[in-house]
C-alpha cells in the first residue's frame, strides 16, 4: 500500500471504532430502529469527513480523544443526510455502497427516524467530547452551521428546486457549496476549534483548502456519476440526467469540469504551501479526492 493509502485506511478504521463506540447497539430497545442507524452508519463507505477531521487535527496536534468525537459527530451527519436523501420524497435511491438503502432494507418511517436520531447523536457526541465547554458550543455552532439551511439541508432544497432548470455555473456552484462543501469544510473547522486556532492565518489557510476541496468533491461525484463504474460505486450511475437534476458537467461540459476538478486541486495544495511538509496528509486526501473512482 502507498503511504496514502495507509493513512486513509487507518483514519477508516479509527473512524468506524469512533462510531461504533457512539452508536446505540443494535439489540437495545427499540431494537428496529437501533439495527437501521448501525445498518446505515457501519455499512461501509469513503469516510471522507473523519479523514479531514483527524488528518487536521493531526497536523495541529490535537489528541486523538476529541477528534474521535468530531469525526463520528460529522460521519453521523453526513449518514443521515444519505438515508433523507434515498428516500422516495427526495432522490428514490433502491441502492447505496452496494446494498439496499436503509429505506428498502426496513421501511420508510424507520428510515426516517434512523436519520433524525442519527442527526442527534452526532450533537451528543459533540457534546460529550473531553474539551472545555467552550470548544464544545464552538464545535457544535460549526456543526450546525453546516448542516443547516446555509449549508447541506440548504443545498439539497436548492437541488430538488432546480430539477428540470438549466443554471449557470455559478448557481451550480453554489448549490454543491452548500449541499457538499459546507460539511466538508465543517470537518476541518472542527479540528481547527479542537486546536483553538480560530481566526488564525493557519485557519484561514485550511478554509481555503476546504472550500476547493468540497466544490471539488462535487465535481467529482457528477462526473462519476456520467461515466463512473457502477459496480466501484455500488450504485446505479445516470441517476442525475434520469431525473433532470442540474450538474456541473450540463453547466459547463465534461471537459471543463474535469480541468475544474483539477484547478480546484491545484488550489488546494497553495492553500497548504505554509505547512510544508507537515501538510501532506491533507495534500494527499485532496489528490485521492479528486482522482478516486468511486
Amino acid at each position: 500500500m502507498t503511504d496514502w493509502a495507509r493513512m486513509l485506511a487507518r483514519f477508516r478504521a479509527q473512524s468506524e471504532a469512533a462510531l461504533d463506540a457512539r452508536l446505540p447497539a443494535a439489540d437495545s430497545v427499540p431494537t428496529r430502529l437501533h439495527a437501521a442507524i448501525r445498518y446505515a452508519t457501519l455499512g461501509g463507505g469513503k469516510r471522507i469527513r473523519p479523514a479531514l477531521v483527524y488528518a487536521t487535527g493531526e497536523l495541529l496536534g490535537v489528541a486523538t480523544e476529541p477528534l474521535d468525537a468530531a469525526a463520528a459527530a460529522v460521519e453521523m451527519i453526513h449518514a443521515y443526510s444519505l438515508i433523507h436523501d434515498d428516500l422516495p420524497a427526495m432522490d428514490d435511491d433502491d441502492w447505496r455502497r452496494g446494498r439496499a438503502t436503509c429505506h428498502r432494507a426496513f421501511d420508510e418511517a424507520t428510515a426516517i427516524l434512523a436519520g433524525d436520531a442519527l442527526q442527534v447523536l452526532a450533537f451528543e457526541s459533540l457534546a460529550a467530547a473531553p474539551v472545555d465547554a467552550q470548544a464544545r458550543i464552538a464545535m457544535v455552532h460549526v456543526l450546525a452551521r453546516a448542516s443547516g439551511t446555509q449549508g447541506m439541508a440548504g443545498g439539497q432544497a436548492l437541488d430538488l428546486g432546480y430539477i428540470g432548470q438549466i443554471l449557470s455555473a455559478a448557481q451550480v456552484e453554489q448549490m454543491h457549496r452548500y449541499k457538499t462543501g459546507a460539511l466538508l469544510e465543517g470537518s476541518v473547522m472542527l479540528a481547527v476549534v479542537l486546536a483553538g486556532l480560530q481566526g488564525t492565518d493557519q485557519a484561514a489557510a485550511l478554509t481555503r483548502y476546504a472550500r476547493a476541496m468540497g466544490f471539488a468533491f462535487q465535481i467529482v461525484d457528477d462526473l462519476l456519476d456520467i461515466e463512473g463504474d457502477p459496480t466501484l460505486l455500488g450504485k446505479t450511475i445516470g441517476a442525475d440526467s434520469a431525473r433532470s437534476k442540474p450538474t456541473y458537467p450540463a453547466a459547463v461540459g465534461l471537459d471543463n469540469a474535469r480541468q475544474k476538478a483539477l484547478a480546484l486541486m491545484i488550489e488546494a495544495d497553495a492553500a497548504l504551501e505554509a505547512f510544508g511538509e507537515a501538510g501532506q496528509p491533507l495534500c494527499w486526501l485532496g489528490h485521492y479526492i479528486v482522482h478516486r473512482q468511486s
